[in-house]
């Protein structure tokens, strides 16, 4: 199906605390990613990852052009004027076309385009000041802070690196800092896109993760908020290791402990934009 992004000066998911504090994670992640694959062999890149129909290049190759997009989304709210680009992408079927015009790169190739396209990222996330994060740009949601489209960036990158990592025996660090931003906006973005996807119900939801400790609470009514703290309203609570807690929200696992069905609608959404969920009430 093709996104519908929310478009405006009201950002459409909102994370509380330092909005520059996703800055050091993301580029970390992203540089430790370049280095894990800058030593694979032939039969490493050509290895299965978690995702349907990939292996770990076709992901390599998913996040060269995903650092573009990001790369495009900050410079232009940089500048006042955030772009809609994603208004016409279909997150299944535009993602694998991507892909597929890489398939006569050599695996050199790809990790050259890789590592030049994350550093230029990179250096553009260190050079954003203060009031920069503050500004508004472009995600698959729709317009946010530039705080949230680097989170958005980092939790996709979080992910992907683990669906290269884990078929292969390879065991990435699970970093306080980068798994706590990961399921803070990973437990925003399903709420989020139920927003775009014209499902208004508000409803509040609950999160107690340990490795490392958080609580939070994702607050869904005409936007998304996620704040500190389990709110005393919150219609339901996952519990689990954080790192599991990402995963299960982003359809690789089982949660840890299963939702009611009657509140799998609070992060189902995420699923139904990306064709892996039905549409739940």
């Amino acid at each position: 199906m093709q996104l519908n992004p929310r478009y405006g000066t009201d950002p459409i998911i909102v994370l509380d605390g330092d909005p520059a504090a996703v800055a050091e994670p993301a580029v970390r992640q992203r540089r430790r990613l370049v280095d894990l694959v800058s030593d694979f062999t032939p039969e490493a890149w050509s290895h299965r990852s978690r995702c349907d129909g990939w292996a770990a290049r076709d992901v390599i190759a998913h996040l060269d052009t995903t650092n573009a997009f990001w790369g495009y989304s900050i410079a232009s709210g940089r500048k006042g004027s955030p772009s809609r680009l994603l208004a016409t992408f279909d997150p299944v079927r535009s993602p694998v076309e991507l892909v597929a015009s890489t398939v006569d790169w050599t695996d050199d190739e790809l990790l050259e385009h890789f590592a030049e396209s994350t550093e230029q990222l990179c250096d553009l996330i260190e050079s954003l000041d203060a009031a920069d994060w503050e500004l508004i740009a472009e995600s698959p949601a729709g317009h946010v802070r530039i705080s949230e489209v680097v989170a958005h960036a980092l939790w996709d990158s979080w992910i992907h690196e683990r669906d290269i990592a884990a078929p292969q025996a390879a065991v990435m660090p699970v970093l306080a800092d980068e798994a706590a931003l990961c399921l803070r906006y990973g437990a925003g973005v399903g709420p989020g896109m139920a927003l775009t996807l014209g499902n208004e119900r508000p409803g509040v939801l609950g999160v107690r993760a340990h490795d490392p400790d958080v609580e939070l609470s994702v607050r869904k009514g005409s936007r998304v908020d996620v704040v500190a703290g389990v709110a005393p309203d919150v219609g339901a609570t996952l519990v689990g290791s954080a790192a599991a807690l990402v995963d299960a929200l982003a359809f690789r696992s089982p949660f840890p402990q299963p939702l009611a069905a009657g509140d799998a609608w609070l992060i189902g959404s995420l699923g139904v934009a990306f064709d892996q969920a039905e549409a739940l009430a």
